[in-house]
């Protein structure tokens, strides 16, 4: 019972280290589409 979970304990943490080595060298596109909203000057205190 004890070699079943250092085993899924190593399984594990180099899953979690995979993903972080993952999303440190994955490049995202930024967003190519514009937001643009109006605010009512009524939100804006005087």
């Amino acid at each position: 019972m004890g070699r079943v979970t250092i085993v899924l304990i190593a399984v594990l943490v180099l899953a979690i280290a995979g993903g972080v080595v993952w999303l440190a060298y994955t490049e995202f596109p930024a967003p190519s589409t514009r937001v643009e909203k109006v605010l009512p000057d009524a939100r804006f205190p005087k």
